[in-house]
């Protein structure tokens, strides 16, 4: 079956969730997100998702694969962090022009932690993380995208590969 749909996660997909924790503001509240046993949950962090940049090649990648696929974003964002969905939601206005209808993303942005309920024979998914809220669901048409171990490591693989398809 022809794939006609393109899912994209966020955070390490679109978004360079590191390049948020170099900002003086971040960095202040990071110890406070961390337990005694070295584990961090600074996607715990208050209003941190709308410091992060794009991926390298992330915005053009998109803008490219949206001439051929219907585009959609499906990403999880942190239980405890309830200012992580509005976040995720300015910054895929500020990033993609989806403010208003005819943006890429405009009222295309999913986010659950079930990842597996959006499965579809006819769609692909960009993650990170391969076995994680239901992305292996999508076997085969998973791209898996990391820049150290992914199938994918970088935003032109994703594109010559989707649109040769």
């Amino acid at each position: 079956m022809k794939k006609q749909i393109v899912f994209f996660d966020m955070d390490n997909v679109l978004v360079d969730f590191p390049s948020a924790l170099e900002l003086p503001e971040v960095k202040s509240l990071m110890p406070q997100y961390t337990l005694s046993d070295g584990t961090t949950h600074f996607d715990d962090i208050p209003g941190i998702f709308s410091h992060m940049k794009p991926m390298e090649g992330a915005v053009e990648a998109v803008k490219t694969i949206a001439q051929k696929y219907k585009v959609y974003i499906l990403s999880t964002a942190p239980w405890h962090n309830p200012s992580a969905w509005s976040d995720k939601l300015e910054w895929v206005k500020r990033h993609f022009d989806s403010e208003e209808e005819g943006g890429v993303f405009y009222k295309r942005l999913i986010l659950s932690h079930h990842k597996d309920l959006c499965y579809r024979e006819d769609a692909y998914l960009i993650d990170d993380r391969p076995t994680k809220n239901g992305a292996d669901r999508f076997g085969d048409n998973l791209l898996h995208f990391h820049k150290e171990n992914g199938r994918f490591k970088t935003w032109n693989e994703v594109v010559e590969y989707l649109m040769n398809e």
